[in-house]
C-alpha cells in the first residue's frame, strides 16, 4: 500500500516543491491550504504523515496539539516546518505533539531522507513479526482509503480454516511455518501495486484490481491444497483428520486446514463506508467456507452479499442417550442455558433441520449401536456443519473418531466438562 502524506501550507511554491520531492511510487502527497480541508482529508484518508507549516495563521504549536488530539487513535507522524530556528520554538512544538521540527530553508536531500526515515519507522512498527505483514490497523486503513475510489478494485478476505486446531496439535512453531509458507505463496502472485496485510493470525486482506482477483483466488486455493499435506504427520494423513487430545482419554477430531477466500469488488456495488464493505466481505467469505475443502467465492450481480446469509444462530442440540436419567439431566441443564434441546432414542427423530450439535451415546461394548448411527450421520450431507459429540463406555477414541465423531468423551464423565465442550463449540462456530 502506498503511504499517504498530507502537507498543510498556505504558500504556493514551497509546498509544491515538497510535493515534487516526496511523490513516488510508494508515497502519495496531498496539499491542503487551510485546516478545514485538511481535517476532511485526515478523516477520509488517514494519512501516515502530516507536514504542517508555520505559514498557517495562528500558533503552530496549538495546531499540532489540535491535530494530535483529533488523530489520537490514528497516530500519524507530525512534522512541523518553520522559518524559525530558535531553540524554544523547537521545544514548544515538539512538546505539543510534533514528532520532528524542520527549520526552513531545508536541504532537499536531507528533507527527503528525514521523511523516508519517519515513514520507514512507521511501517516497521506496524509489522506482524510472525507473517511479516502489516497488522490489522494498517489493513483497515487501506480499506478506508480505497472504498470511495471510482477506479475498479477488488478486496479479498483470505483465511486458514481450522488453524487454531492445527496450532494446538502441532505446536506454535509448526503453525508459524504454515503461515509463513502461505504468505510466501500469496506474495508470489501479487505485484507492487497490490496490498497484502493481516487481520489476525490466520486472516489476510488483499487489495488488487478486479480482473486479477479471480485468477489469484483460483491459484491460491490450488496452491494451498498442494502444499498443506506436507504439514501433517504420516499417521494423521493415513487417518484423514487431525487427532486432538482432550485429556488422558477424551479425544477430538478436526478436519485438516484449508483456505477460504471471499472477494468483493466495486464493479456492481458502490461503497461509501469501509465498515459496510467489510461486512459484505465477511458475508461472502462465510458463504465460501466449506467444511473440509479450500474454496473461493466472488460477489456477482445475482449473488449479492447483502441479505444473502441467514444470520440466525443455530442453537439446536439433539441428544441420543439410552440412560433416561442422564437424558433428563442434560436436557434440563441445556434448556436452562437457552439452547433449543430435543431428545430421542433414534436418529429418525432428527427432523429436517440439522442441529448445531448432536450428543450421541455409542451404546454398550457389545452392540456399539451408536457407532453405526455416527457413520450414518456423517454420510448424510444434511449434517455437514453439525458437530457430533460421542460418549462411550468403550475407551477407544481412535475408532470412534474414525466413525465420524468430532469429539469423543469416555463414560463416566463430569457433566460440567461436557457443558464446557458444548460452550466451546458454539463459541468457535459463531
Amino acid at each position: 500500500m502506498q503511504s499517504v502524506t498530507l502537507i498543510i501550507d498556505t504558500r504556493r511554491e514551497i509546498p509544491a516543491k515538497y510535493k515534487k520531492l516526496l511523490t513516488n511510487n510508494s508515497n502519495v502527497v496531498q496539499i491542503c491550504q487551510n485546516l478545514i480541508s485538511a481535517m476532511k482529508f485526515i478523516q477520509d484518508k488517514e494519512p501516515d504523515l502530516i507536514i504542517i507549516s508555520d505559514s498557517v495563521e495562528g500558533d503552530l504549536s496549538e495546531y499540532c496539539k489540535k491535530i494530535r488530539a483529533l488523530t489520537y487513535n490514528l497516530r500519524p507522524i507530525i512534522i512541523a516546518t518553520s522559518k524559525s530556528a530558535e531553540f524554544q520554538d523547537r521545544i514548544k512544538v515538539l512538546e505539543s505533539g510534533a514528532d520532528d521540527f524542520i527549520s526552513e530553508p531545508v536541504n532537499s536531500e536531507e528533507f527527503v531522507m528525514r521523511i523516508k526515515a519517519h515513514l520507514r519507522r512507521e511501517f516497521e512498527s506496524n509489522i506482524n513479526h510472525k507473517n511479516f505483514l502489516p497488522e490489522k490497523n494498517n489493513s483497515l486503513r487501506a480499506l478506508k482509503r480505497i472504498v470511495t475510489e471510482t477506479k475498479p478494485w477488488a478486496v479479498m478476505l483470505i483465511s486458514i480454516e481450522n488453524f487454531d486446531n492445527y496450532r494446538e496439535t502441532y505446536t506454535e512453531l509448526a503453525s508459524d511455518k504454515l503461515l509463513q509458507t502461505y504468505c510466501a505463496i500469496i506474495r508470489s502472485v501479487l505485484s507492487e501495486n497490490d496490498y497484502l496485510g493481516s487481520l489476525s493470525d490466520n486472516k489476510f486482506l488483499i487489495i488488487t484490481d478486479t480482473l486479477k482477483a479471480e485468477k489469484v483466488a483460483n491459484y491460491l486455493t490450488f496452491a494451498f491444497d498442494s502444499v498443506a499435506s506436507k504439514f501433517y504427520s504420516v499417521n494423521d494423513i493415513k487417518r484423514g483428520f487431525m487427532l486432538m487430545q482432550g485429556d488422558e482419554f477424551a479425544g477430538r477430531r478436526s478436519n485438516f486446514v484449508h483456505t477460504t477466500i471471499g472477494v468483493v469488488t466495486n464493479e456492481f456495488t458502490k461503497y461509501n463506508d469501509y465498515t459496510v464493505l467489510m461486512n459484505s466481505l465477511e458475508q461472502i467469505h462465510k458463504m465460501a467456507d466449506l467444511s473440509s475443502k479450500s474454496n473461493y467465492l466472488i460477489e456477482r450481480p445475482k449473488i449479492s452479499a447483502e441479505d444473502a446469509v441467514n444470520n440466525e444462530i443455530n442453537n439446536k442440540i439433539f441428544i441420543i442417550e439410552q440412560d433416561e436419567a442422564m437424558t433428563l439431566l442434560l436436557k434440563t441443564i441445556f434448556d436452562l442455558q437457552g439452547y433449543e434441546v430435543k431428545t430421542s432414542n433414534c436418529i429418525e427423530d432428527l427432523g429436517e433441520t440439522a442441529p448445531a450439535i448432536i450428543i450421541l451415546d455409542a451404546g454398550d461394548a457389545d452392540t456399539l449401536k451408536g457407532i453405526e448411527i455416527c457413520r450414518e450421520i456423517r454420510s448424510n450431507q444434511m449434517f455437514d456443519r453439525t458437530k457430533l459429540i460421542v460418549t462411550s463406555v468403550l475407551h477407544d477414541k481412535e475408532m470412534i473418531l474414525n466413525a465420524g465423531a468430532d469429539l469423543y468423551i469416555p463414560k463416566p464423565y463430569e457433566v460440567s466438562g461436557l457443558i464446557r465442550w458444548v460452550e466451546e463449540i458454539f463459541r468457535v462456530e459463531s
